[in-house]
């Protein structure tokens, strides 16, 4: 059983890597070399980022290991004669990759992507009508989240030592791409990457309706996205 679910989870991030690349090439753009910090009032934006580029031509590469990391939503519900509950879906239908320079200094056009096909919850009508009504994963199967500047960090990456930062960039779900914050946690350690970030938008900013359905009486506007990862360098 644990070799076939191994085996499933390879499958799913090949499949989504040649996926991720293609969305990157039909959108290509070259690559600008560092972080965009040339005007501080204005949002930065990773339209400028070509990602596959980006990753064939940095000095270090961390890649995301499917196998031990996850992407999740976290939403609140009410549910009629029950009250407030959380739902909480999860996947580790989840690649991407941690660029920095030799010194460890974090690189714009980081990037992840998640294959919104494969979240599930502790229900599986609620993860069907979310799947074919809210995120219409058959016509947008991917969210993505290109870096576009890395705010917070004194310097470069320290082994051992776990630093916060915000990653802002461009995350596109539904079909819409829009600016987006994570607060972000890492810790390098050797030749391994892990970390976890968090982040949260509004379901109307996306095109999407809420998923109310059966017993859901409501859900509130915002949700709550988090990813745990483990990236290892590679050679």
């Amino acid at each position: 059983m644990g070799h076939a679910v191994l085996t499933r989870t390879r499958l799913l991030a090949s499949g989504l890597a040649t996926a991720f690349a293609l969305t990157v090439a039909l959108s290509g753009s070259a690559v600008s070399p560092a972080l965009a910090q040339d005007d501080a009032s204005a949002t930065p934006s990773a339209a400028d980022c070509n990602v596959e580029e980006a990753v064939a031509n940095a000095p270090v590469v961390y890649t995301i290991k499917s196998d031990e990391s996850t992407a999740s939503y976290v939403a609140q519900e009410e549910l009629a004669s029950v009250g407030a509950n959380e739902v909480v879906g999860t996947t580790n239908a989840f690649i991407g990759s941690i660029l920095t320079d030799d010194e460890g200094n974090p690189l714009e056009c980081s990037n992840f992507a998640v294959d919104m096909r494969t979240l599930e919850t502790d229900e599986a009508r609620r993860d069907n009508f979310l799947r074919e009504n809210t995120l219409e994963s058959d016509a947008y199967p991917f969210a993505t989240f290109v870096v576009a500047s890395v705010d917070g960090l004194d310097g470069p990456l320290v082994e051992g030592e776990a630093v916060t930062a915000q990653l802002v960039g461009d995350l596109t779900l539904h079909g819409v791409t829009r600016s987006a914050t994570w607060e972000a946690e890492i810790t390098l350690e050797g030749d391994t990457l892990t970390g976890t970030a968090t982040t949260t938008f509004v379901i109307a900013d996306y095109g999407m309706e809420k998923p109310i359905v059966g017993p859901v009486v409501s859900i509130d506007d915002e949700i709550e996205l988090k990813v745990d990862l483990t990236a290892v360098r590679g050679s």
